[in-house]
């Protein structure tokens, strides 16, 4: 593969975060909407957000199975469109059985997205020899705030969702249809795909032992169950709990995700300056840090400090997860990264009904208290972003090569 061959699928790959933030964003932001649309009612909808999350898991597992005969790139080329097609039946529905089904492929379709672009992503970190993997998940934040300022304009206009939708559509799936033309594989450790190409998901480094990577779908969890709750919990706990004004509420969220937005644009040179170990623990004390101060806030502005702290800290966590993924199974990644994405999922279902179950038991001042125990949590395992996968089960480190790009 030459420099510019890498250089292109790494273009290409950001293009395909990027618009995956789009889409996901636009999904999720207008919730109400789509409620509204369907007439689904508040016992129900818990159901339907269920649904997505445990779909995305099954995709990202069938994808494990898929990427055995395929490659990673033609599962990517092919689920996202899928997904952009189901974010317009989405919008384009009347009846209860419209959305399940555009819900439903969304999630499979999603699960498959997710864990092919993050395959790549990482073999692409390998032929660099350097970190890169954080920077795709920067493209994925700026994104993600494309589409949220999109679903805004939508319900500020009082758009329907169709004519949300449909534009936007329009744009990226064709940008998305081209760019899939320069997906690359860097090359990955010594084993064949049995098309013969070179890839991750087989040869050196052994059977996939879920035993050594354990660790880093708690890790994965624990991450996403700190996401989830300033999601869903940010905007209620400022009003709630810290007294702000229902507009000033709406600020936590879209800070966070203009801090994990810049976190992430620095984040690789910080792992290239520091390495991953120090910057997973900088950015687990950080998160921690930002739960504590969200939790003893005497005030909005101090509540936002702590979110703000939680963005900085927080968007580190998951790239680097998927890059350690990457070099202690360097023989079998694809299958690593696969099954460890499912912990994404679990995180999503898991932080929002535990946050919500302890405010109302306890208190929410309390409830930040557990996502941030178990973000430290993550300091027990740091040793395993390590750059020796060898003391950790997975074969060994590919030689290093000169930087390309």
């Amino acid at each position: 593969m030459t420099d510019a061959g890498l250089r292109h699928g790494r273009a290409s790959l950001g293009l395909s975060f990027g618009v995956q933030g789009v889409a996901f964003a636009l999904l999720v932001t207008r919730i109400p909407a789509i409620q509204d649309q369907y007439g689904i009612s508040d016992g129900l909808l818990p159901v339907f957000l269920a649904a997505v999350p445990i779909l995305a898991g099954v995709g990202s597992v069938a994808t494990e199975k898929v990427v055995a005969r395929v490659r990673p790139s033609v599962v990517l080329r092919w689920a996202q469109p899928l997904v952009l097609l189901a974010l317009l039946g989405v919008g384009a529905g009347r009846e209860m059985w419209h959305v399940a089904v555009a819900l439903g492929v969304f999630g499979l379709a999603v699960g498959a997205l997710d864990a092919s672009m993050n395959m790549l992503g990482v073999s692409l970190q390998r032929a660099y020899a350097r970190s890169i993997m954080t920077g795709f998940h920067a493209a994925y934040s700026l994104g993600g705030i494309a589409g949220a300022s999109l679903a805004w304009a939508g319900a500020r206009w009082e758009l329907s969702l169709l004519a949300s939708y449909l534009p936007v559509v329009a744009v990226l799936l064709p940008v998305a249809l081209i760019g899939s033309r320069w997906y690359t594989e860097g090359k990955g450790a010594e084993g064949k795909r049995p098309d013969g190409t070179e890839a991750g998901a087989g040869g050196a480094g052994g059977a996939l032992s879920f035993k050594l990577l354990l660790p880093l779908c708690l890790i994965m969890t624990f991450a996403y169950i700190g996401d989830s709750t300033v999601s869903n919990w940010s905007a209620k706990y400022l009003q709630d709990v810290l007294g702000s004004s229902e507009q000033l509420a709406t600020v936590p969220y879209n800070v966070y995700m203009v801090t994990t937005l810049l976190g992430r644009a620095v984040g690789d040179l910080g792992v290239r300056r520091f390495g991953a170990v120090a910057v997973v623990r900088g950015g687990s004390l950080l998160a921690a840090g930002g739960f504590a101060v969200v939790a003893v806030a005497s005030g909005a502005w101090v509540g936002m400090l702590g979110f703000t702290m939680l963005g900085f800290g927080l968007c580190v966590i998951v790239p680097q997860t998927f890059a350690a993924a990457g070099r202690i199974f360097p023989g079998n990644s694809d299958a690593a990264v696969a099954r460890l994405n499912i912990f994404n999922y679990v995180g999503f279902l898991v932080g929002s009904p535990l946050v919500g179950a302890l405010g109302d038991a306890w208190s929410y001042r309390g409830a930040m208290l557990v996502p941030m125990v178990l973000v430290l949590a993550t300091l027990v395992h740091a040793r395993a972003f390590g750059p020796e996968p060898a003391r950790y089960g997975g074969g060994h480190e590919r030689p290093r090569t000169a930087d390309v790009g």
